[in-house]
């Protein structure tokens, strides 16, 4: 089972069953065929996940989750910065509940780590359809 942290950066916590999102995550990796690490998913707001997007990406725009990749061969590490702001706005654009976006935010930077990409339509589909799959897994939908 991997080390996951959870932390809040800048931001009021969030309730959150962090034991059950962590056997999540872990399940997730196992699922992939991967190995969990250490992973630390780090809840912040807009302007803080802002700064990191310029610093380390050169964008300058709004995003609700930036992942640092840190996987030495299929040991599964690395850093997800969340902005809990894009997080809550996207909940609303896509009329579903806060816990599930923010489960739904985290298993997409985890499928990330674990090779999964979403530049291209198709990526963005398959990352999509692992990302439900992962929701229903963990009791979301259905």
């Amino acid at each position: 089972m991997s080390d996951i942290q959870f932390y809040f950066e800048d931001v009021d916590p969030i309730e959150i069953n962090q034991s059950h999102l962590n056997i999540e995550i872990n399940e997730l990796i196992v699922n992939e065929i991967k190995t969990p690490g250490e992973i630390s998913v780090i809840f912040c707001s807009d302007d803080y996940l802002l700064k990191i997007n310029k610093q380390y990406l050169n964008h300058n725009y709004y995003t609700d989750i930036i992942t640092f990749d840190y996987v030495e061969n299929s040991v599964i590490s690395g850093d997800l910065f969340i902005s809990i702001e894009r997080v809550k706005e996207n909940a609303g654009t896509y009329k579903t509940e806060l816990i599930t976006e923010i489960y739904r935010v985290v298993f997409h930077g985890v499928l990330h780590l674990t090779g999964y990409n979403d530049k291209s339509k198709q990526e963005k589909k398959v990352m999509k359809d692992k990302e439900d799959y992962y929701l229903k897994k963990s009791g979301f939908y259905g």
